[in-house]
């Protein structure tokens, strides 16, 4: 039997519990070796990016800046992934960022070249592009998951993507060996093989993600919802809408998916240009989040989260380097965060899947508590700052994975591409100001006081879980 495709028209057979299960399993591998190439060949980006910048425009606070332009091309990215994966599928969204992130970081290395402020914002911006991926990434694990399996699937791909998280940062090293080889400017080797790598992400992506889950996942959830309304006699609705009512964490996805199930094959998803749906959806998806509590607050808990790891992580590089600290602490420093950041996604996920996402994600803002303060005390101890960086990547981690779990619970099937993409570009465009912020407050009061203001943020969302939880969330 032809394996099934998710683009199939209705009249083509559905795909069998077990070719779904089958399926479910080539999705995970393949979006896991997606994470890995694809956080090694922009891993570069935290560490190495940061001192690119400084040698371009030589200066501490607009090298927070040309930095944070990472941050908001991946805000920027968020959004458009999320209606191209309605359209092109998981595939040929993901597969695109990664492709725009690997003529990103050509461009860092052309801007490091001719010392243009102006390419070097760009670059890094489309280097965001593959940041967007690696976070929407995570979407795509929970696509074919069963609802009480969301956290695990979600920390799969998260957890295998440390490989590439971690060694990423270090590409400074190999990457020295090429600027010696080639005579490229400092700093500019690392993104000589980032961008190779996330060129081949987007190859990977592009040939082995078949079928795509996200089209597969609205193509079955479709069928159930015809076969359900079909035998309670209620009347069709236009395929072509999408629905945008709320649903509940345990919602079997199926009651409110009103997608559309006629797809050619090979053929991406068609959207009429006069569909008002499309126009609407990043409206629409910000809309469903502040009217569903619990998206509500796992957005908050997202976006407040990513703000204080990216204002922190962001100065570590500049704050180890006024220390004496050579390319290579630097990196190693980095790795141990990304190693707190994604090395325990199993466990966290498990943990998300059997207590519920709230009392993690409380943890987590714990961890990132104490993390923020070991920062602060830390001063020029290169293993302190290690141990901050290890404690607020973990932090990140026990608070993002069930966060993402419980805004992937709180919509249906065809709602969450927008909502997520809206999700993703809000918790980047306030990290991206947190990372504008942090190199002012470096330069004038130092990295202490900057992991210090990162606090409030946090009880923000303590106060937004009390809030929840006296709503009935």
């Amino acid at each position: 039997m032809p394996r099934p495709d998710d683009r199939a028209p209705s009249s083509f057979p559905l795909p069998s519990d077990q070719e779904v299960r089958g399926t479910r399993r080539r999705t995970l591998a393949t979006l896991s070796l997606g994470q890995v190439l694809g956080n090694l060949g922009a891993g570069a980006a935290p560490s190495i990016g940061v001192l690119l910048a400084s040698a371009v425009v030589e200066s501490e606070a607009w090298a927070g800046v040309a930095r944070s332009a990472t941050t908001i091309g991946a805000a920027i990215a968020a959004v458009p992934l999320g209606t191209l994966a309605l359209r092109w599928g998981r595939r040929g969204a993901l597969a695109s960022a990664y492709a725009a992130a690997a003529v990103g970081a050509g461009l860092l290395v052309l801007a490091a070249v001719v010392s243009s402020t102006a390419l070097l914002v760009v670059g890094m911006m489309l280097v965001g592009c593959g940041a967007a991926a690696n976070f929407q990434m995570r979407f795509a694990a929970a696509d074919l998951a069963e609802s009480d399996r969301r956290g695990r699937s979600i920390a799969l791909v998260v957890w295998v993507g440390t490989i590439g998280s971690v060694l990423g940062p270090n590409l400074g090293l190999p990457g020295e060996a090429l600027e010696a080889r080639w005579g490229l400017p400092e700093y500019t080797g690392a993104f000589v093989i980032g961008g190779a790598l996330m060129a081949v992400a987007a190859l990977a992506l592009l040939v082995l993600l078949r079928p795509d889950p996200l089209l597969l996942s609205i193509r079955l959830r479709d069928a159930r919802t015809a076969s359900t309304r079909s035998s309670a006699g209620a009347p069709s609705t236009d395929p072509r809408q999408i629905d945008s009512r709320p649903v509940d964490e345990h919602d079997d996805d199926t009651r409110h998916v009103t997608a559309p199930a006629e797809l050619p094959a090979d053929e991406p998803a068609p959207a009429p240009p006069a569909d008002p749906a499309r126009r609407t959806t990043v409206r629409a998806a910000l809309r469903l989040v502040r009217d569903v509590p619990r998206a509500r607050f796992a957005l908050t808990a997202q976006v407040l989260a990513h703000l204080v790891m990216v204002s922190i992580m962001t100065m570590t590089p500049i704050h180890l380097d006024h220390h004496g600290a050579d390319i290579g602490v630097v990196g190693l420093v980095i790795s141990v965060h990304v190693l707190g950041m994604f090395g325990l996604a199993p466990l966290v996920g498990r943990a998300s899947d059997r207590l519920g996402p709230v009392p993690v994600i409380l943890g987590g803002l714990a961890v990132l508590g104490v993390g923020a303060v070991v920062g602060a005390v830390a001063g020029p101890s290169r293993e302190v700052v290690g141990v901050a960086l290890f404690l607020v990547g973990l932090g990140w981690s026990v608070v993002t994975v069930p966060a993402a779990a419980m805004l992937t619970g709180a919509v249906s099937a065809a709602q969450r591409p927008v909502v997520q993409g809206a999700g993703d570009m809000a918790m980047n465009a306030v990290a991206a100001a947190g990372a504008i912020l942090s190199g002012p407050v470096v330069a004038i009061w130092g990295f202490g006081a900057l992991c210090l203001v990162t606090l409030p943020a946090l009880v923000v969302v303590v106060v937004a879980a009390a809030r929840l939880r006296r709503a009935g969330g």
